[in-house]
């Protein structure tokens, strides 16, 4: 299995990119990097007899290979480090901190003795094998779905609500379970809420145009499978989305109920209610899949209670934690998928007086974000960090 490294800040378009825990490698296009950006530390993972004991389940997949990549970024102190998959991938050695870690299988007897369990596996594993984490002693960050809307599970997005999981403790060494919110929220709060913590958001309508990285590192191949063979007048290989999804744009996948919203959208309503601790904020969605590879875009309109402005709104931005405002009118210069891919900050720009709203209670954003770092690998660090 190839080795596990931090990911360089930029991309030529012949360089690779590796997501994949069985090795398949993707070409990036052309990244630019961004001055306003923070740099991201490479640092090696430093051992410690104090640090906790951590298991990574699901290390394979592409949240799970970004798992190790933040924690070494991060210096993540650890005790020891599990890392867990299915049968077929057991016995496999992935290169980690100069060190050989061989995959074991996931069973009811792998966390004996884990402090932190970082779970990206999918909903049903996170089912079965979470619970008995927590049995064992754990305290479990999920980044399924499985539990998010659970009443009593905290759903945390570190700099936005930390304080829900300020009464779990690794020192108590008792299991608790903590969930990482869909990706499309994280991205999306980041941030709405240093708008919604100054004048109170009443309304939120959010579209998002969603990179393929959301349906996991086969719908990331087929992508560029798809492009290639488009290019060259084939008919598209359509295996993950049963449609072509290179030079297409569609429906965001997920089943559509009832309501007439897909299950991603009303994910986006439900946990920001929870996350705001506001079940009476109005909050509409429209989810698409676009032929991205990475990173999330999503275009925000906001009214509020209390009127903003729109040099108060930057300023704002510019301030909180974890987000970067690129926003140059003279440039028509504003947040692209391409800058955020394997940055850490959330990027806001467009911002701009909402000119159907009367006076200054309304407020359009466009944002973009890392669906696999911030949405998903670095958000359920920082929430372990937290834990520390």
């Amino acid at each position: 299995m190839a080795a596990v490294r931090p990911v360089p800040h930029v991309y030529s378009s012949r360089q690779s990119l590796l997501v994949s825990g069985e090795g398949q490698r993707f070409t990036a296009a052309a990244m630019m990097q961004c001055p306003p950006f923070q740099k991201r530390r490479v640092v090696s993972m430093g051992l410690s007899e104090q640090g906790p004991s951590v298991a990574i389940v699901g290390v394979t997949g592409a949240v799970g290979q970004e798992f190790l990549s933040v924690l070494s970024e991060r210096d993540f102190p650890y005790r020891n480090l599990k890392l867990l998959a299915s049968k077929r991938s057991a016995g496999k050695q992935i290169t980690f901190e100069g060190r050989e870690i061989v995959i074991e299988e996931l069973t009811e007897d792998s966390f004996h003795g884990i402090d932190v369990a970082l779970f990206s596996a999918g909903g049903s594993i996170s089912k079965k094998f979470g619970p008995i984490a927590v049995h064992k002693g754990s305290v479990v960050v999920d980044n399924s779905s499985a539990f998010r809307m659970d009443e009593g599970i905290p759903l945390v997005i570190p700099e936005v609500n930390s304080d829900a999981m300020s009464h779990i403790k690794l020192s108590n060494k008792k299991g608790a379970l903590i969930a990482n919110p869909n990706c499309s929220t994280i991205i999306c709060l980041m941030a709405a809420t240093p708008l919604h913590r100054h004048a109170k958001v009443r309304r939120m309508v959010v579209s998002t145009y969603q990179a393929a990285s959301g349906a996991g590192a086969a719908a990331m191949a087929e992508l560029e499978q798809q492009t290639r063979e488009v290019l060259e007048g084939k008919p598209p290989t359509c295996n993950i989305f049963q449609r072509q999804y290179a030079f297409n744009l569609f429906s965001h996948n997920s089943a559509v109920m009832q309501n007439g919203y897909n299950e991603e959208e009303m994910k986006l309503v439900k946990e920001t209610k929870k996350i705001w601790s506001d079940p009476d904020v109005k909050v509409t969605a429209t989810c698409i899949r676009v032929p991205v590879m990475r990173a999330h875009a999503e275009s925000i309109n906001l009214q509020f209670e209390k009127p903003l402005d729109e040099d108060t709104a930057r300023q704002l931005l510019r301030q909180a934690a974890g987000v970067v405002l690129i926003d140059d009118r003279a440039s028509n210069n504003f947040p692209t998928p391409l800058e955020v891919s394997n940055k850490d900050d959330v990027a806001v720009g467009r911002v701009r007086h909402d000119i159907s709203q009367e006076g200054n209670h309304g407020l359009d954003i466009f944002v973009c974000g890392d669906q696999i770092r911030k949405g998903a690998a670095l958000n359920a660090v920082q929430i372990a960090e937290k834990l520390l």
